[in-house]
């Protein structure tokens, strides 16, 4: 699961953050393999601005569930300060803790400036502080050591949401997570360039590739379409540049949209899955027949914690028939 710690009208960060904590030996009691958390920045209903602590948190409230970032940002930080801190992770939490990469800011450009402190916004050295980070986990920079330095370095992953860092990955052979849940479009291509392109490495044979999906499951396709409600009103005002709380279904569903706004609410969401159990049945078994993933990531944006629990629950039950 992709964890975005969604903060909505009706709760505070606090309350949002440790109804993730407490989500997380539910999934893993439920068989999920991975819980993965997003850096996303200057963003009021997303509270996973600090991947690294709160994935300490998750860890240690689990005890066989994979825990890592979906994903670190690494143009926001300085590639030894990220391997000091998923080294730390590690050893503290051996064999258990993932590192996936992203190139994006995660945010806007003033808030990109205020982390990275530099009027360079580009992603442009992206390879080369790939490459610096790697060499920092596995011990391998000139004169220079990651501290502390665990028993094996954390898994490393490569993010996407378009073809370069399919191809990158694909070039460097890590595996792959692309961003499905809101690059949809490019999810077959990027996937098609990332196989035709990987080079067998030290970490992997053949290419790994895992796929994002919205998933918003109920036990019924009418509850489910309520608690879907909001993540299309939040969208809209994301990409309107007025990010906000997580609107309340009953808040969404009461809003006055123009006929344009619900054109790009459908275009922005017509991924997702959306439904009671057999309806997100067909809808993940035709993603996966079409993309052929390794693994599939599910990422289930709604505010209140127990519908969100009950969809991963269908979402579990799901997978033991697929």
């Amino acid at each position: 699961m992709l964890d975005l710690v969604p903060v909505t009208t009706a709760t505070t960060p606090a309350e949002a953050l440790r109804a993730s904590v407490d989500l997380a030996p539910e999934v893993e009691r439920l068989g999920y393999h991975r819980l993965w958390v997003a850096e996303h920045h200057g963003m009021p209903g997303i509270a996973s601005s600090s991947p690294a602590v709160l994935i300490a948190h998750l860890a240690e409230a689990t005890t066989t569930l994979r825990v890592g970032s979906g994903g670190v940002m690494l143009p926001n930080h300085a590639p030894l300060v990220v391997a000091e801190q998923f080294g730390t992770l590690e050893a503290l939490h051996p064999g258990r803790i993932d590192l996936g990469i992203g190139r994006a800011p995660g945010t806007d450009q003033a808030t990109a400036y205020a982390l990275r402190r530099t009027p360079d916004l580009s992603a442009d050295a992206f390879p080369e502080d790939l490459s610096q980070l790697r060499a920092f986990l596995d011990g391998t920079y000139p004169r220079i050591r990651a501290v502390p330095v665990p028993d094996s370095p954390p898994a490393v992953w490569l993010l996407g949401s378009s073809g370069y860092s399919a191809q990158l990955a694909g070039i460097l052979g890590l595996p792959f997570a692309f961003a499905h849940h809101f690059s949809a479009r490019f999810t077959d291509p990027a996937l098609e360039l990332y196989r035709s392109s990987f080079q067998p490495s030290g970490t992997l044979d053949r290419p790994y590739a895992m796929v994002t999906a919205a998933v918003f499951a109920a036990d019924t396709d009418e509850e489910a379409r309520r608690l879907a409600a909001p993540q299309g009103l939040s969208i809209l005002r994301l990409r309107s540049g007025n990010p906000g709380l997580l609107p309340t279904p009953e808040e969404a569903l009461a809003h006055d949209f123009s006929p344009q706004e619900r054109e790009a609410i459908a275009t922005y969401t017509e991924s997702h899955v959306v439904g009671g159990p057999d309806t997100v049945r067909k809808g993940l078994l035709s993603l996966l027949e079409r993309t052929r993933p390794q693994e599939l990531m599910v990422s289930t944006n709604i505010g209140d914690p127990a519908a969100r629990r009950r969809s991963y629950e269908i979402v579990a039950e799901i997978a033991k028939e697929l």
